[in-house]
C-alpha cells in the first residue's frame, strides 16, 4: 500500500507521459485512425489489424488492464468520459504496435535484445521512461539506481501483484519505444541532403520573377454553351476512383427539444433558498442542514483567495472581502448560492510527511514508540525500518511518504496540514494506526472553510412533460417516414438541422455532447427515409432523427460525386474556351499595351514573385508556376488559371538571398518529421486496418 501511495504522490500524472513516450513522434489521434478505417470484419469485432481480428472481449481486457494501471498510478478511479477515451485509445495503439508496427519493424531487420533491455532498465543506458520517473529519484531530484533496484526487488514480494504489473508496463513501454526509435532512424538517417542538393534547394527558393500581365476574369455567370456529358463524368470518375474512397456515413436531419426550467421552476428554486436562509445563517449543524437543503454538501476543504471563483466570483469576493454572517443570495445560470465562512486558519499549501504504520497486534506499541521517538533515543527512520508495515525503500528515508496537499491526501491524514513541525502524533485510518511527523511545509497562508447553500433550478415534472409532448408530436406525426418529418417539425415550430456525412464515431451534434445514441440509431438504418422515435440525451434533450442518406464504406457512388466532377470539368472547359477567345483577339499583337487594349483591360505588374514563398499568396497558383519558368522578354500564350485567363511577359528572373541554408535545413527537418509521423498511418492503410470501436463505445 505504502509503495503505491509513494508512486501516486511522486508520480502524479507521469503515467500519461510514459504512455506518450512509448509512441514517440508516431502518436496517432482518433481522427487519423478513422481516416484509415473501413468496414468491420464482424459485428462482434472492434476491428482488424494486419489480418488479426480483435474481438470486443479481447479489446475490453486490454482496456481494463490500462484502466488498472491508471488507477494504480493516480490512486483514483477512471470516471470521466475523456479519461475513458484516452485509455481506449492507448489500448488500441498498443494493439497497433503489437500486431502491425512491431512485426514490420522486425521484418525490416530491427531487434531489441535481452541485453539491450537490461541496459535500458537497470543497466548503464537507462531509458528516460525510468530515469525521468520521479518515483526513482533521490532527495536531490536525481535518478537513483539504488531506488530503482530496491523497487524491482520489491515487485516479487508484493502479493497484490500491482508493483509487478507496473514494472511490466514500464518494460513494455521501453521495449516499444526502442523499436520506434530504431525504425525512425532508418528514415531520418537515410533522408540525407548532400551539399549539392542543399545548394540547389537554396538557389531554387531564392529565384524571384518580375512580370507584367493582363487578366480576363471568368466572372460568375454560367456559360450555357459549355456542356459536360455523363460519359465525361464517368470517364473522370473511373480514372480518379482512388480519390473517392469513403468511410461509412449517414446524412441526417434532426430536431432537438431542450428541457429548460420554466420561470415558475426558477422562482421555486429561489423560494427554496430564501425559505431556509435564516436557518442557514444560524445553524450549528451545518453538515446536516446542507444534506437536507443543498445540492452541495459541507466540505472540509479550506479555500485560499481566488479558488472559489470556479464556483462563483461573487462568493469569492464575499468570503475574502467581507466574510461576516451569511452572504446575500447570488445567482449564476439558474443556480442560487448563499455562502457562510465556517472557519479561518493559516494553512500551508503542502507539507512533507513521514509515518510509521502499525497494524494488528503492533497497534498496542504506539504509545511506547512515540515515547522512544520523543526521547531521541532512536531515529524515526530506524523505528520505521523495525516496526512499520510500510517497508517502502524507494524513498529518501525509511518512513517518508512525501509532500501532501489538501487535494492529494491519504484519507484520514487531513490533520497533517495544520500539525506543528517536528512534533510526533498519531492518526487512525482504514490502514491502521500511524505515528506521524511533519518535517517540512510551505509558508502558511490565510484559508477559509466555507459552507455553500446551493440550489439549481430544475425543470419540474410538468415542464418536462411539456417539452416531451412537443418532441413526441414530431415523432408521432412523422409516422416513421421522412416525407412527413419536415411538416411535423414545422407544425411544432422546430428547425430540422441537417448533418451530412456523419461518421460512426460522431458523439456530438452541434453544441450537444454525448449524442452517441443518435449515431447508433442512424447507423442501424440501412436505407434512407426512416424517422426515429424520441431519443433522449443527458435527460434534458429530446431528439427526433430522420435518415436522409446512407453511404456505405468503399467508393462513393458516381451519383454522389457527379456534381463535383461536373463543376471541375466545366471549369476546365470554360478555361479552354476563354483562352481560345483571348488568343483570337490578340493574334498578331506584339506588345502588352496593345493586348490590354484589345481585351479592354490594363497592364498589371508584379515584382519579386517566388514559387514557394508566402509573399506570392493571393496570386493564382497556375500563374505563379508558369511565370517562374517562363523565358524573359517573350509574351506568353493565353494561360487558363483558376480565376481567369492570363497573358504575361516576364521582365526578369533574379536570385536573392532571403532563403538561406538554415532555412533549407529547417524545411528538410520538417519534411523528415512529417515522414516519420506518416509511417504508422501508411502502415495502417497498407494493412487495411479496420477500427470499429465506435460501434461499441
Amino acid at each position: 500500500m505504502a509503495v503505491l501511495e509513494k508512486i501516486r504522490v511522486k508520480l502524479g500524472i507521469f503515467i500519461t507521459v510514459v504512455i506518450a513516450l512509448a509512441l514517440l513522434s508516431f502518436i496517432i489521434d482518433p481522427s487519423t485512425l478513422q481516416s484509415v478505417s473501413s468496414s468491420m470484419s464482424s459485428k462482434y469485432d472492434v476491428g482488424e489489424i494486419n489480418g488479426k481480428s480483435v474481438s470486443y472481449n479481447e479489446f475490453q481486457k486490454d482496456v481494463e488492464y490500462y484502466t488498472s494501471i491508471n488507477e494504480m498510478m493516480t490512486g483514483s478511479s477512471v470516471s470521466s468520459e475523456q479519461q475513458q477515451i484516452a485509455i481506449r485509445n492507448q489500448a488500441w495503439q498498443e494493439l497497433i504496435n503489437k500486431f502491425l508496427f512491431l512485426k514490420n519493424a522486425k521484418a525490416a531487420g530491427i531487434t531489441v535484445s535481452d541485453a539491450e533491455m537490461l541496459a535500458l532498465t537497470t543497466g548503464d543506458m537507462v531509458s528516460p521512461v525510468i530515469s525521468q520517473n520521479t518515483a526513482f529519484m533521490d532527495e536531490s531530484g536525481n535518478f537513483s539506481k539504488d531506488a530503482l533496484v530496491r523497487f524491482v526487488q520489491q515487485t516479487g514480494a508484493d502479493q497484490s501483484g500491482s508493483l509487478k504489473s507496473y514494472w511490466d508496463f514500464l518494460q513494455n513501454s521501453i521495449y516499444t519505444q526502442q523499436y520506434y526509435a530504431k525504425y525512425g532512424s532508418l528514415f531520418t538517417q537515410s533522408d540525407f541532403t548532400n551539399p549539392l542538393m542543399l545548394s540547389r534547394e537554396v538557389e531554387e527558393n531564392n529565384n524571384t520573377t518580375d512580370v507584367e500581365f493582363v487578366m480576363v476574369p471568368y466572372g460568375f455567370q454560367t456559360d450555357s454553351t459549355i456542356v459536360v456529358s455523363d460519359s465525361e463524368i464517368k470517364a473522370y470518375y473511373d480514372s480518379h476512383k482512388k480519390f473517392y474512397r469513403q468511410q461509412a456515413s449517414r446524412d441526417i436531419e434532426y430536431v432537438v427539444v431542450e428541457v429548460k426550467p420554466s420561470d415558475e421552476d426558477i422562482a421555486a428554486a429561489n423560494k427554496m433558498v430564501t425559505d431556509v436562509y435564516d436557518e442557514f445563517a444560524t445553524t450549528d449543524n451545518m453538515k446536516n442542514f446542507l444534506l437536507k437543503n443543498s445540492d452541495r454538501t459541507l466540505s472540509d476543504y479550506y479555500y485560499k483567495r481566488g479558488e472559489l471563483n470556479t464556483i462563483s466570483s461573487d462568493i469569492n469576493d464575499f468570503v475574502f472581502n467581507d466574510g461576516k454572517g451569511a452572504s446575500k443570495v447570488f445567482t449564476k445560470e439558474n443556480t442560487f448560492y448563499v455562502a457562510r465562512v465556517m472557519d479561518t486558519k493559516m494553512i500551508p499549501d503542502s507539507v512533507y510527511v513521514r509515518h510509521i504504520l502499525l497494524q494488528g497486534e503492533q497497534v498496542s506499541m504506539a504509545d511506547s514508540l512515540v515515547d522512544v521517538l520523543k526521547s531521541g533515543k532512536e531515529t524515526f527512520a530506524n523505528v520505521a525500518a523495525l516496526y512499520s508495515a510500510d517497508q517502502n525503500t524507494a524513498v529518501p528515508e525509511r518512513g517518508d511518504i512525501g509532500w501532501m496537499t489538501q487535494t492529494y491526501m491519504i484519507p484520514g491524514f487531513e490533520s497533517v496540514m495544520t500539525a506543528k513541525l517536528n512534533t510526533i502524533f498519531t492518526i487512525d485510518t482504514q490502514y491502521g494506526k500511524h505515528i506521524v511527523e511533519v518535517t517540512e511545509r510551505t509558508a502558511p497562508i490565510e484559508k477559509k472553510q466555507v459552507a455553500i447553500l446551493e440550489r439549481e433550478a430544475l425543470a419540474s415534472k410538468e415542464t418536462f412533460n411539456t417539452y416531451y409532448a412537443k418532441a413526441n408530436a414530431v415523432a408521432t406525426n412523422s409516422e416513421g417516414k421522412y416525407e412527413n418529418f419536415r411538416k411535423a417539425a414545422e407544425a411544432e415550430g422546430l428547425y430540422a438541422h441537417p448533418m451530412n456525412r456523419m461518421l460512426e464515431s460522431t458523439d456530438r451534434l452541434g453544441a450537444i455532447e454525448d449524442t452517441k445514441e443518435v449515431t447508433r440509431w442512424a447507423f442501424e438504418q440501412k436505407k434512407p427515409g426512416k424517422v426515429s422515435n424520441i431519443i433522449t440525451v443527458n435527460n434534458n434533450y429530446f431528439f427526433v432523427v430522420a435518415v436522409t442518406g446512407v453511404h456505405k464504406e468503399g467508393y462513393s457512388r458516381i451519383s454522389d460525386v457527379a456534381s463535383g466532377i461536373r463543376s471541375m470539368l466545366y471549369a476546365e472547359k470554360r478555361g479552354e474556351k476563354v483562352a481560345a477567345e483571348v488568343a483570337q483577339k490578340i493574334e498578331g499583337l506584339g506588345s502588352m499595351e496593345a493586348i490590354a487594349s484589345a481585351l479592354e483591360t490594363t497592364v498589371s505588374t508584379k515584382e519579386g514573385i517566388t514559387f514557394a514563398s508566402m509573399t506570392s499568396q493571393g496570386l493564382d497558383p497556375k500563374f505563379i508556376g508558369a511565370v517562374s519558368v517562363a523565358e524573359p522578354g517573350k509574351i506568353s500564350k493565353p494561360l487558363a488559371g483558376n480565376i481567369g485567363v492570363y497573358v504575361y511577359n516576364v521582365k526578369a528572373h533574379d536570385t536573392g538571398a532571403f532563403f538561406t541554408e538554415d532555412d533549407a535545413k529547417v524545411r528538410d527537418a520538417q519534411m523528415s518529421q512529417y515522414s516519420l509521423q506518416m509511417l504508422v498511418p501508411v502502415m495502417m492503410q497498407d494493412a487495411d486496418v479496420k477500427d470499429n470501436r465506435a460501434r461499441f463505445y
